[in-house]
């Protein structure tokens, strides 16, 4: 027996070593397409592999980027064309969080010892791809080409906590949306320091800082307005859709001045950035940097106090990567920031007032979204981070944060009533702390503005009885794509699910609503009717999600925008009562 086994390891570490290899041999290049003229020349993309009726330009820029600068316009190639087979640069961040986030969810998908070596052989064999601090760059997959009529665009926000990630991502790669009938563009946008970090240097120099990588995004909108229509894409019918920071990017657009019009829907998978608090120059709550203060922290390492902003430019990219690593904590103010003049509004205060356009939109999160989070926040709320100690220390820290009969009610809804059963409630309540309650706020306050909003709830769990991390943040991505790894577990279930969601979210594209033909009937949510569809194996709509629970978290949200802007605008006096001398001129008789 002991001799078969060492026979079936050597033959197993054969194969991961003949596998290894070969997911590291670069693919042949795509055979070339027809030749596209956009504003800045000529571009000659691939036909893909698995469909030869798609064309896919990669690596087109939009925008140039200088550090720490808004951006600039696109260079041009003029008579030469473009070879757009190859993806262009990603922009540099990070790689240690983004690995360890996959590798929690290989973990904790339930998969057997060798289908877990096989995934993580399979990422290792990936080389780190290439980076540049100009990376702004995006990618067009079109069925389109000749088309006599322009069909929907769909332009994806990718996430990764406005930190890491990039448009061409394996998984953002697919054809079942273009193949619905949608030209899809896939984007770069700066992060993490270099794509938000303020500064009193930078902002002495510009009258302003951060918010870089936001109007990166805006400006892949604009070039998206303006040459779109060159693959096949109707300019006039855009919609913008993300996951993650990608969702919450999306709701920080709706409140900038810059986007205006660049796009008429938008899709929201588990984000928005309503509860956002960063300020350029004050904090509204004591034991929150601001925005400039923060960096100035972050770069107090790296140049001294008086440091303009040229020689902040001159610092190494890689002094800035080793920084970001050593202060992780500092990170977390690498975001969109409330400055008065890029962003002049608080996001929520903009959604909540309703300085926001009125578009349609889908918008939902997942049943399970901080089975991945909950180990790092140790807490039911992102407010207050590390909730622990004993059972009367964590209600007093909750009531801190909520108030009292407010923590109360919270602690029996989450079944948080003792330690035993503290973590799976908190792990519960984080994810509608994170995720729920902005998804709800934000599609109420579109839902008042008249505009057609649905919101659905992701339940689908791997399909592993060992499995442990169930619908969690970002599962939702391969079954909007269609692009699920190759050997990973799929029901028949799965397999609907994913064609009905592929439908859902290429009708919503096309006409504002996600129903079709031989689908679910998905009910839009009203003010009066709080519907979700729940998408599952079995998709069906269920009214009052989690609904008491998300009514607490929703009073304390709405208190903490009160804190950050204010409170809302008072409604304008009634009209004056019309007189008969006020429509019609002097009453009869009068002197």
């Amino acid at each position: 027996m002991r001799r078969i086994s060492i026979v079936l390891f050597f033959i197993f570490a054969a194969a991961a070593a003949y596998g290894w290899f070969a997911l590291r041999q670069p693919p042949k290049p795509l055979e070339i397409s027809e030749p596209v003229r956009i504003h800045q020349g000529i571009v000659i993309g691939g036909i893909d592999r698995d469909n030869g009726d798609i064309r896919v330009f990669n690596g087109i820029p939009y925008a140039s980027a200088k550090r720490w600068t808004p951006p600039g316009p696109p260079i041009q190639w003029g008579a030469t064309s473009r070879d757009t087979r190859e993806f262009g640069p990603e922009c540099i961040q990070p790689r240690t969080r983004y690995g360890s986030f996959v590798n929690q969810i290989i973990d904790g998908l339930g998969l057997s010892f060798f289908e877990r070596m096989g995934a993580r052989i399979a990422i290792s064999a990936q080389e780190t791809p290439p980076e540049a601090e100009d990376c702004l760059v995006l990618n067009v997959r079109t069925g389109n080409l000749k088309g006599t009529e322009k069909q929907p665009v769909m332009v994806w926000l990718h996430g990764g906590a406005h930190q890491y990630g990039s448009g061409s991502q394996s998984i953002y790669q697919s054809n079942a949306l273009v193949e619905e009938g949608i030209v899809l563009v896939t984007i770069n946008y700066r992060l993490g320091a270099f794509g938000y970090l303020a500064h009193p240097a930078l902002t002495e120099e510009a009258g302003t800082s951060g918010n870089y990588g936001l109007l990166d995004q805006a400006a892949a909108l604009a070039w998206v307005r303006d040459n779109i229509a060159a693959f096949g894409g109707d300019p006039q019918n855009v919609t913008v859709f993300g996951e993650s920071a990608g969702a919450q990017s999306i709701t920080e657009l709706m409140a900038l001045p810059a986007a205006d019009g660049l796009f008429h829907k938008a899709i929201l998978q588990s984000g928005a950035s309503t509860g956002n608090v960063l300020h350029l120059k004050r904090s509204p709550f004591p034991g929150i940097l601001s925005a400039e203060e923060a960096g100035a922290e972050f770069l107090s390492t790296l140049v001294p106090p008086a440091a303009t902003a040229k020689d902040l430019r001159a610092i190494p990219a890689a002094a800035i990567i080793s920084r970001s690593n050593a202060r992780s904590d500092l990170n977390g103010y690498f975001l969109p920031v409330v400055d008065g003049r890029v962003m002049p509004r608080a996001i929520g205060a903009a959604f909540r007032d309703g300085d926001v356009p009125s578009v349609p939109l889908m918008a939902g999160y997942n049943a399970d979204e901080a089975s991945l989070f909950y180990d790092m926040f140790q807490s039911p709320t992102i407010v207050r981070p590390q909730m622990t100690g004993t059972l009367e220390e964590r209600e007093k820290a909750l009531a801190e944060v909520f108030g009292l009969n407010p923590a109360k009610a919270l602690q029996a809804l989450y079944e948080m009533d003792s330690l035993e059963k503290w973590d799976k409630g908190a792990t519960a309540m984080l994810g509608d702390d994170m995720f729920g309650v902005h998804t709800r706020f934000v599609g109420r306050q579109n839902a008042q503005s008249g505009a057609p909003t649905y919101l659905y709830h992701f339940t689908r769990v791997p399909p592993s009885s060992k499995q442990t991390i169930g619908a969690f943040h970002a599962a939702e991505i391969s079954f909007v794509f269609d692009s699920h790894l190759r050997g990973m577990k799929l029901t028949d279930g799965d397999r609907k699910l994913t064609k009905r969601m592929v439908s859902y979210w290429s009708n919503f594209a096309r006409t504002g609503n996600p129903n079709g033909e031989g689908l679910p009937v998905w009910p839009a949510t009203t003010l009066e009717a709080d519907v979700w569809m729940k998408l599952d194996a079995v998709s069906e709509p269920i009214e009052g999600l989690r609904a008491r629970k998300l009514d607490i978290l929703e009073e304390a949200l709405r208190d903490r925008i009160e804190a950050i802007a204010g409170p809302p605008p008072a409604p304008p006096p009634p009209p004056e009562p019309e007189t008969l001398e006020t429509v019609g001129g002097p009453v009869l008789g009068a002197e």
